[in-house]
């Protein structure tokens, strides 16, 4: 298959899952292993901050507001908020990279992963209907979120959406709401991950390792952040009327085929 359509699949597929709460990591990982491309961390982490950067001009109004409207001392919470979640992932990515972590391709983590994460959804969907819940961010959701990004950077498969919007669903958020702040917080997030992997493949680059195809770089990027965005806009209306259990039981689903696919 030519490797520039092997980018444009890969850049769909990332922008179809990252913001919806299936992994985009784990289908990335599972899609270059099973077309046998493997593409670099540089290639996944870029083609993932275009998916973010789609998010916000369907939250200009949140964003302009933390720009422009610091004043406000509800705008300024806010952003104080996303900023400590932000710090807290920024500092144990930090701690990642100097252990040099690597992300595992192995499909059985993976899998169980997805396994997991599929199961708390549509547990935690259960236990929290009919409840109450809150449109208001607490300190203690902005830490919760911060540790959750860790977990998903740590485990593929995991979801960082789908870390993030459990950890705030289980602690009362709306589902509006929850999936506002895990959006709005994945942009720093992802630009600095982004950001720093760019410098070091310049500065500092793997003795022995194939040069980076810029170009394929550049074009999952854009073709991620455009269908990002249309992914997002829908996402944005099914939470206000539907729960997550959906993206639960697809979790579910796709890790028993691959449990399934590894067996054979």
């Amino acid at each position: 298959m030519p490797e520039w359509i092997v980018t444009l699949l890969l850049g769909c597929l990332e922008g179809i899952t990252e913001f919806l709460p299936i992994s985009s990591t784990g289908h990335l990982l599972l899609a270059e292993r099973w077309m046998g491309d493997h593409r670099s961390d540089l290639f996944n982490v870029v083609i993932q901050a275009g998916a973010v950067l789609a998010v916000i001009p369907l939250f200009w109004k949140r964003v302009s507001d933390m720009l422009f409207r610091l004043g406000d001392p509800e705008v300024r919470r806010y952003t104080a908020q996303l900023l400590t979640a932000f710090f807290i992932t920024g500092v144990g990515g930090v701690v990642l990279e100097k252990l040099n972590f690597k992300l595992s391709d192995d499909p059985i983590p993976v899998a169980s992963a997805l396994l997991v994460g599929g199961i708390l959804f549509v547990v935690v969907e259960r236990l929290l209907s009919g409840r109450p819940h809150t449109d208001e961010i607490s300190w203690k959701a902005a830490v919760v979120v911060g540790i959750a990004q860790l977990v998903a950077a740590v485990f593929p498969g995991s979801s960082r959406s789908g870390t993030t919007i459990l950890a705030c669903l289980a602690l009362g958020l709306s589902r509006p709401a929850a999936t506002e702040f895990s959006f709005l917080v994945g942009i720093p997030t992802m630009l600095a991950a982004s950001g720093l992997k760019i410098v070091k493949a310049l500065t500092h680059p793997v003795a022995g390792a194939p040069p980076e195809d810029w170009s394929a770089v550049a074009l999952g990027f854009l073709v991620s952040a455009v269908v990002s965005f249309v992914v997002v806009r829908w996402l944005l209306g099914y939470v206000r009327g539907h729960t997550f259990a959906a993206f639960g039981w697809y979790r579910i689903a796709l890790a028993a085929v691959i449990f399934a696919l590894v067996a054979r």
